[in-house]
Order: C-alpha cells, then sequence, then structure tokens
C-alpha cells in the first residue's frame, strides 16, 4: 500500500477547502485498517524508497530503510526483555533521528514508551515516572545524573539502559540493539498490535498540579500524522526543520509522522537557536517548519543576515504567533504560507487557521462545522467554573464573547478526533470531562481554554483558566511551582500567577511570598534552579507581610494579575531574575522591562 496519494494538491499550494478535504481523504482508512500503525506505514515507505533521507541532523542521517532496520531492533530488544503488552518504557532524551526509531521500534509490538520532558528535575521528574510505573528506562548520557538524583525517590526500579556512553552500572543500549536482526517482524512477534492499542504517554501539566501522562493510542498517532500531511500538502520532495522538543506531541509525532508518512524528509535539530536557523534552513534546503509562537519572536529580533532571503520554505506550520507580530515575521522572512492551528495532546478539539488570517487560531469550514466545531460556554472569570442556567445547563458564548472551548467526546472508532483517551491516571482524566452541558448526560472535554469566535467564524485564544499559564510553549502549573517554593525555609506563604511582558509571547512567572524570616534570596535562586525547569520558574518575586485569601480560603490572584510588576502598583518589596540573581525591582528597572531591554 502507498503511504500517501499525493496527487490531489498541486506543489504550488492548496486551499483552504482542498486541504480540510486532503486531510479527511488521508485520515478516513485509518479505522478500517486495524493493524496498520505508523511503523507499518513507515515500512511501506522503505520497501519503496529505503535509500531516500528520512531524518536527517548534524549527528546523523536515517534513511527509510535505517530507520526501519533500527526499529526492528529497538523492537526485538523489547521482546528480548520479556517486556508484555501494556508495559512501560520511559525515554529521556535530546532531540536526535534516533529517538524516533526508539520509540517507534517499541510500540511496534504494543509495549508504551512515556516521553520524559528533558527539562524536568528532581521531584517533577520522579513524578514523571512513578506515574507509569516503567519497567525500563533509556536515557542519553547527559540525564544520568538526574536520573540519579531520583532513583531513591520512587517505590519501584526500573532498569536503566544508557544511549551513547559507558557506564559501569548501566547497560548501554546502543551498542546491545545493534546483536538483534533488522528484519520485518514476524506476525508473531508484532504481537497483534492494533491502532486502539495504547503507544505513547506525553506530559502535559494540565490545568493544576504536577505534570500528567497523556494517553496517546496507534489510531491517534496515525490520526496526527496523516491529518497534517493532508493539511500541509506534503509532498516526498518537502523537508521539515523541526526544533521542538521531540518529547512533545508536535516535535515529536506530528512534525515528523506528517512527513514520513508522506515519503519527505525531516532536519532533527537538538534545540532552537535563533542564530543558526535560517543558515540551517539553507543549508539543509528545507520547504517547511514548524514553530511555536515564540520561536517566530525570538527571530524577529535577530540581526537581519543573507540567508534569510535564501531559502525555499513554503510553508510554516505552528501555534501561538501572534497577531502583532504575524505580518511583519511573514513579511521579513518571505513566508508564503502560515498555517496556524490549535491542539492538545490529549485534547479532542483541533482548530485550523488555512486562510492566513493574522491572530486567527482557526475556521472551520460551513459544510465541516457539524463534525469539528467546539462549544465555547461561560465560565466565572475568578473560580473557572462553567456558568449554569436555570435547568442547570452550560451557557453557550454569542458572538466574540470569551469563553472555555469545549470538545465533545464521542466514543466511536470512526471518530478518533473526537475521542478523549485521558491520562494514566483516572481521577486526572474524570476531572477534564464536563457534564450535563447542552442536555443531561452528555460529557464534553474541559481544554482549559477561554477562546472567543467573531462574526466570520474566525476563531481567536484569549487565556488560559485558572492555575495554568503558557511559558516558552510549555503550560506552567502554578500550583506546582507554588509547592517547590513553600519547600524553602522560612516561606509560610507562595501565591504564583502569570502575568503579561511587553514583546514575550503567553505569560512570565511571577510569586508573591510571606515568609517568617528575611528571605535568602539567592537561597531562593538555587533551589528554583535545582526543583524547576526553566520556563517553571518565576522571573519576579513579591515579598509581602500577609497573605491575600478568599472567603474559602484560596488564594486570591485577580488583583495580583492586574498589579503585575509595577512598582507603583504596590508598597511590597518587588524582585527581578536577570539571569544573574534576583535584584530590587525599581521604576527605572520596570521601565527597562516594558521597554523589551531584557530577552525574557
Amino acid at each position: 500500500m502507498s503511504p500517501i496519494d499525493t496527487s490531489v494538491a498541486a506543489q504550488s499550494g492548496i486551499s483552504s477547502s482542498q486541504a480540510w478535504l486532503h486531510a479527511l481523504e488521508l485520515t478516513a482508512p485509518i479505522s478500517r485498517n486495524r493493524h496498520r500503525i505508523l511503523s507499518t506505514v513507515i515500512e511501506e515507505v522503505a520497501a519503496r524508497m529505503g535509500d531516500a533521507p528520512a531524518l536527517l541532523s548534524d549527528r546523523e542521517t536515517l534513511t527509510y530503510g535505517e530507520v526501519a532496520c533500527r526499529a526492528n531492533r529497538y523492537a526485538r530488544w523489547a521482546l528480548e526483555q520479556g517486556l508484555a503488552k501494556g508495559d512501560v518504557v520511559c525515554l529521556l532524551m535530546t532531540n536526535r533521528p534516533e529517538y524516533f526509531a526508539v520509540w517507534l521500534g517499541i510500540t511496534s509490538v504494543g509495549v508504551v514508551v512515556s516521553l520524559l520532558n528533558t527539562n524536568l528535575v528532581g521531584s517533577s521528574l520522579a513524578h514523571s515516572i512513578r506515574i507509569v510505573s516503567p519497567k525500563r528506562i533509556i536515557a542519553s548520557a547527559e540525564f544520568v545524573n538526574s536520573l540519579n538524583v531520583v532513583l531513591p525517590q520512587l517505590e519501584l526500579s526500573p532498569r536503566i539502559w544508557i544511549h551513547g556512553q559507558a557506564y559501569p552500572t548501566f547497560p548501554r543500549i546502543d551498542l546491545d540493539v545493534e546483536s538483534y536482526s533488522s528484519e520485518s517482524l514476524s506476525s508473531i512477534e508484532r504481537r497483534d498490535t492494533a491502532i486502539d492499542d495504547l503507544a505513547l504517554y506525553i506530559y502535559t501539566s494540565g490545568t493544576t498540579g504536577l505534570p500528567k501522562a497523556a494517553k496517546v493510542s496507534h489510531a491517534r498517532a496515525m490520526q496526527w500524522s496523516h491529518w497534517f500531511a493532508g493539511m500541509m500538502d506534503v509532498q516526498p520532495s518537502d523537508r521539515m526543520y523541526n526544533c521542538l522538543p521531540m518529547y512533545h506531541s508536535v516535535g515529536g509525532v506530528q512534525a515528523i509522522g506528517a512527513m514520513l508518512v508522506a515519503g519527505s524528509s525531516v532536519v532533527v535539530r537538538e534545540r532552537f537557536s535563533a542564530s543558526q536557523f535560517w543558515s540551517e534552513v539553507v543549508r539543509y534546503d528545507c520547504t517547511l517548519f514548524q514553530y511555536i509562537g515564540e520561536l517566530c519572536r525570538y527571530l524577529l529580533h535577530t540581526e537581519v543576515s543573507s540567508s534569510e532571503a535564501q531559502h525555499r520554505i513554503r510553508l510554516a506550520c505552528g501555534n501561538g504567533l501572534a497577531a502583532e507580530i504575524w505580518d511583519g515575521f511573514k513579511d521579513r522572512f518571505r513566508i508564503p504560507e502560515i498555517l496556524e492551528f490549535y491542539a492538545a495532546t490529549e485534547g479532542n478539539v483541533s482548530l485550523f487557521n488555512i486562510r492566513g488570517k493574522p491572530g486567527a487560531i482557526g475556521h472551520i469550514p460551513a459544510y465541516l462545522t457539524h463534525r469539528f466545531s467546539p462549544l465555547l460556554i461561560l465560565v466565572d472569570a475568578e473560580t473557572g467554573e462553567p456558568s449554569r442556567n436555570e435547568q442547570g445547563l452550560c451557557i453557550p458564548c454569542s458572538s466574540n464573547q470569551a469563553g472555555e472551548a469545549l470538545g465533545k467526546i464521542v466514543d466511536s472508532p470512526a471518530s478518533q478526533g473526537s475521542q478523549f483517551e485521558g491520562y494514566s491516571s483516572s481521577e486526572a482524566s474524570e476531572k477534564k470531562i464536563l457534564r450535563d452541558v447542552l442536555e443531561v448526560g452528555d460529557a464534553w472535554f474541559r481544554t482549559g481554554d477561554l477562546m472567543r469566535k467573531d462574526e466570520k467564524g474566525y476563531y481567536y485564544f484569549v487565556d488560559r483558566i485558572g492555575d495554568t499559564f503558557r511559558r516558552k510553549g510549555e503550560n506552567v502549573a502554578a500550583s506546582e511551582v507554588a509547592e517547590v517554593i513553600r519547600e524553602f525555609p522560612g516561606v509560610k506563604h507562595a501565591n504564583v500567577y502569570g502575568v503579561a511582558v511587553p514583546g514575550v509571547d503567553g505569560r512570565v512567572g511571577m510569586a508573591t511570598l510571606v515568609s517568617d524570616r528575611e528571605m535568602d534570596l539567592a537561597g531562593m535562586r538555587k533551589h528554583l534552579e535545582s526543583c524547576l525547569p526553566p520556563y517553571a520558574r518565576p522571573v519576579f518575586l513579591r515579598i509581602s507581610s500577609a497573605a491575600d485569601l478568599t472567603g474559602t480560603f484560596k488564594y486570591s490572584k485577580t488583583e495580583f494579575i492586574r498589579q503585575s510588576f509595577n512598582p507603583d502598583s504596590s508598597g511590597d518589596a518587588l524582585y527581578f531574575d536577570n539571569s544573574d540573581e534576583f535584584v530590587p525591582l525599581d521604576k527605572d528597572l520596570y521601565k527597562r522591562i516594558q521597554e523589551g531591554e531584557f530577552r525574557l
């Protein structure tokens, strides 16, 4: 079976209607072929064009044939380890072509791979491992120290395999897998693995608390890959530049899967570099790239270079491109088309702005609104809970009215995009389901995102709800950060929230603290560095004499968010993390931050 019939659209571009129809055409057969999973598709492409490059990087390049062979070796490694269907292997590794081959192979025999966030340390990393109960952990060598720190915190003792360097206490997996056959797996070895089986755990912070492990079935991975192949009109001659983290659904599954099911290729960069971005896009002759909004803003702040005008990019695909920089970004870098979209790893709501409307996250053709339109409902601004009418049902928003986006949960194999597969925790899964929305007994997925829809049918992202804010492309759970801060000696209360800073996408973390002693700011900064990933660390501190609590003893955030880090708004002491230390935040420093002098 061919990976994709690319005759639907021409290389020169694709209309909005064609893109939707192409995506529908490519995803329709998924539910009818239960045992055709992503590894099967990659093998089909390898049989046709095995010597064609699939994954490229400065570290190594893998052809389609080499991806398939390496995946088969990892599959047989999993079988030799005695791992049963449904057992979990954690993967802690920086971006590289091998990353995709590891999970592709292991999942092909029914074992689940948990993609650990490489920024996590300490208790957050221990929690992420603990909640999926892995039998094995595969880690690249640079994470050995991080693992040694958290292993004593785990109740279980998964065996650790290291990739890329020898350690006396851990076996080296990249050498071991070479002893296994690279031939195609037999039907017995595949163990009847099907699209409704679980393939991956991908972590998301959700609306509150520590990271949650979202379930991703083989069907979902297939859906993402083929849907975006259709939406982007991917051709075998295309090449994607991908510098987003591969432990996320976009950088690790959607971007790569969409290209490989179409027989094209992906450049995998270990991490984003604004200074090297365009020179590498030109050097690798890329035609597409994957973005998040902050990446685009960083690129706009770079000095003009000759390479930014020499590329062959035809389309940029991503999310979070702000309206105020949309046209400037598109014009300066000569990008013909921008495909902005909205989606969540665990969610059943997805939106696509194919028409290029600046700032919009999606628009649904009239003939598809009955299948894809999210419901926007009114929520209480302070509590984040849905508003309900006299019948106890939710209240839909009117045009241009902000409300939480919901997706109706449909339990049908033919409606993969409408399913909610949940988390490793059934309790966490239930918290994301809202019932009795439009009628008694119905069930909807809560995105936790406020949106509005204008009179022309365009959707716009407004904000996160409650205790979560967006920072550097990640969801930051304020309650998790507050819990870490309260572990520091002397801290009695910690109220964490996100504040807006001019020129910065999303929100920047701020914490209001109450301490029973003089605050050791240097010690606090060191504590935050050891316990939290960079994007979750508060940039602003406010030291207050008393906690501002609601009548139900919850922290009040609305007024703090309004006052932000403006020294004129409060008599409390304010501090700013200037990348070296927390320094007093006065009017002059406030002005410099407002003017964009610091890269936050």
